[in-house]
């Protein structure tokens, strides 16, 4: 495997755990608020989050790469009303698609067949997570400050499983 690629998929196991410490600490966010419908949604996506980086350790096992553990940066601790943290997690989202882009790209300078074919399971992963995260923001901006609404929505979140968006 080509050092660059190898690199960047190992920096990318960082970022999968570090997106998954960032929902986690966006769940216990909501956990205090009284939102525990939001919470549930933010810890099925921190697990999912922690599925995307044992993927891609299990990945650089199978192909006899080293994995390289990096150090994951504390998330914050608040985040304002559900509207901004949907906000913050879609944008997170767009941010990790970036990332997946460049290790697709990578791939394909390096003529990496094997490593573009597990990546095209990412690229429509984070379609999907756009997508739900996007849907999210969209139904929270429509209830604004109605906490009526914002409870229903609170509700309906928490209603989501494991392998939802």
């Amino acid at each position: 495997m080509d050092a660059n690629v190898r690199d960047l998929l190992n920096d990318q196991v960082g970022n999968e755990f570090h997106a998954a410490y960032l929902y986690l600490a966006m769940a216990g966010h909501f956990e205090t608020h009284g939102y525990q419908g939001f919470a549930q949604w933010f810890r099925m996506q921190a697990r999912e989050e922690s599925g995307h980086a044992m993927r891609l350790f299990d990945y650089l096992v199978e192909r006899g790469e080293e994995v390289e553990l990096k150090q994951i940066d504390q998330p914050p601790k608040s985040f304002g009303s559900p509207q901004e943290a949907f906000r913050a997690a879609l944008e997170h989202e767009r941010k990790v698609t970036g990332q997946i882009n460049r290790i697709y790209e990578a791939a394909s300078a390096a003529s990496d067949y094997p490593t573009q074919i597990m990546l095209q399971w990412f690229i429509q992963e984070q379609v999907e997570e756009e997508q739900s995260t996007g849907r999210a923001v969209e139904q929270l901006e429509m209830a604004g400050e109605n906490r009526a609404a914002l409870l229903m929505l609170d509700t309906s979140f928490g209603e989501r499983s494991s392998g939802e968006g």
